[in-house]
């Protein structure tokens, strides 16, 4: 028997505020369905975040009908779980998964917390946050207890672990139960798999770049799902790899070699299918951002669908380390001087909105603030 694990779709979330990357991710949600349908496993997993929003655009819903009855039309069941941009932190709230119970979609839910599916255990738990850990721990136990019986098992989640992200999880890996064959993770952008317990705990990670930091893992590993095969003693797990509709072009450049790596750059873009998004760093000596920009611009603007410009003077290097010091850590002052609230998640939030900030990831910070008014403030 196989099945097929794959996560963080984010259907209907346009990158940079263009509709072309809100396409993108329709485009390979599409080609994600017709891979799987020509693999013909038994059934789908998807381990969360399969929207962007907990209220999705209509043609990010649209997208999710037409993959689904493509995969009923297969005969080829789908299981899922939603994670954190799926649901609102809120008592009660429900998933936009509960739009396609009539076209076959088995939810795993507070309410459903486990299926069987020819002999197999599949059982899970939605996103729940670092704040109500304990009880996640709680329904980690029943679902180990629930188990028992069956010959093989499944645990999907959608959560951080320690050790693969070690400053914003919600889970300690010893948290974890032992004992399950396949460990269908999603949260992750990363692919991850790994050995615990006697099973295999597998990211298959995000299907489309998210964050601009997504680049490096994908090039290395590619973006996809994970195609399972549940025969032998352990399962086998296989990468399945998607092409993507542009690339991303992340780059450095010598403010003092600036035109001919335009030059370089225009003649690999000409070489490619579509535009692609360049995020495109200058460094050395002291230049004007100005002068520097419109350079980009004029040459670059019209090749790609984002450019993305990053500029650091050597003389602003120099004042940030006379400013900053040697051993300074914002993120440790940030919770020494939130200490006074005695309000942990609180200090948390406010660390990982730093950081997010930080690198220039507004529109993250955007919605983890919002997250936070939600859960504990009703906002």
């Amino acid at each position: 028997m196989q099945f097929a694990h794959l996560s963080d779709t984010h259907l209907g979330y346009r990158q940079y505020g263009l509709f072309e990357r809100e396409k993108d991710y329709y485009n390979v949600f599409q080609d994600l369905v017709s891979s799987i349908i020509q693999e013909r496993p038994d059934f789908v997993l998807h381990a969360g975040d399969l929207f962007e929003f907990s209220r999705p655009p209509t043609q990010a819903l649209l997208e999710v009908q037409k993959g689904l009855i493509r995969l009923k039309e297969a005969k080829i069941p789908v299981y899922a779980i939603a994670g954190n941009h799926d649901i609102i932190m809120k008592k009660n709230a429900l998933p936009p998964h509960l739009l396609f119970q009539e076209l076959g979609l088995k939810i795993i839910s507070p309410r459903t917390p486990f299926y069987e599916q020819d002999d197999i255990f599949i059982g899970g738990s939605p996103y729940i946050s670092r704040y109500h850990a304990d009880t996640l721990k709680e329904k980690l136990k029943l679902l180990e207890k629930e188990s028992a019986g069956y010959n093989k098992r499944i645990m999907v989640l959608h959560q951080g672990i320690d050790k693969y992200l070690p400053y914003e999880y919600e889970l300690e890996l010893a948290d974890i139960p032992e004992g399950f064959d396949y460990y269908a993770l999603g949260h992750i952008h990363s692919r991850i798999v790994d050995d615990y317990g006697g099973g295999k705990m597998v990211y298959p990670g995000s299907t489309e770049i998210w964050k601009m930091d997504e680049v490096e893992n994908y090039q290395k590993k590619g973006k996809g799902y994970y195609l399972v095969d549940t025969h032998g003693e352990s399962f086998q797990v296989d990468p399945v790899n998607i092409e993507l509709p542009r690339e991303f072009i992340k780059t450095r450049a010598e403010y003092s070699h600036l035109e001919g790596e335009i030059v370089k750059l225009q003649d690999y873009i000409h070489k490619l299918k579509s535009k692609p998004v360049l995020h495109l760093t200058v460094s050395g000596g002291n230049f004007s951002r100005a002068e520097a920009y419109q350079k980009l611009n004029d040459s670059l603007s019209e090749m790609v669908l984002s450019l993305r410009p990053n500029f650091q003077i050597d003389e602003l290097d120099a004042e940030k380390k006379m400013v900053d010091g040697p051993g300074l850590d914002i993120p440790t002052l940030l919770r020494a001087h939130l200490k006074e609230t005695d309000n942990k998640p609180l200090i948390d939030m406010g660390v990982v909105l730093f950081k997010e900030i930080a690198e220039g990831n507004m529109d993250t910070a955007q919605k983890i603030s919002q997250k936070f008014l939600e859960e504990y403030y009703d906002y």
